[in-house]
């Protein structure tokens, strides 16, 4: 596979990789290995950063476009993404909102679907 698709698979920034990964092709094993035993390159990568957008997301507990929305389009340390915590920004503090009110409808959701399909399963009866 390529590069870009392994870096996202192991949730790394592709430019902040060794040269050697960027240049070359990754395997499905390789890329398993690189998973169960993770060189230093990788662990230190996973701890420090920089991260991608999605990790970074995560970590603040946001979505891709809640960091766009509130400035952010570029990778970020761990250090940076602690620095924004304690920080609490505004925007930062309303997007977190935002994203609690999307889990709880999709939890909604699912749970009206799961309903309607025991509904149907019970009418089959």
């Amino acid at each position: 596979m390529k590069p870009a698709t392994a870096a996202k698979k192991l949730g790394v920034y592709l430019q902040a990789t060794p040269a050697e990964f960027q240049e070359g092709v990754v395997s499905r094993a390789e890329l398993d290995a690189l998973q169960t035993d993770p060189p230093e390159w990788l662990r230190e990568l996973r701890r420090d950063g920089p991260h991608p957008r999605p990790v970074v997301a995560a970590r603040l507990g946001v979505s891709i476009a809640g960091l766009a929305r509130g400035g952010i389009t570029e990778p970020l340390t761990t250090e940076q993404i602690e620095a924004l915590r304690q920080e609490r920004p505004e925007w930062l503090e309303k997007e977190r909102a935002v994203q609690a009110e999307v889990r709880k409808e999709a939890a909604r959701v699912k749970k009206l679907h799961a309903e309607r399909a025991e509904r149907a399963r019970e009418s089959r009866d």
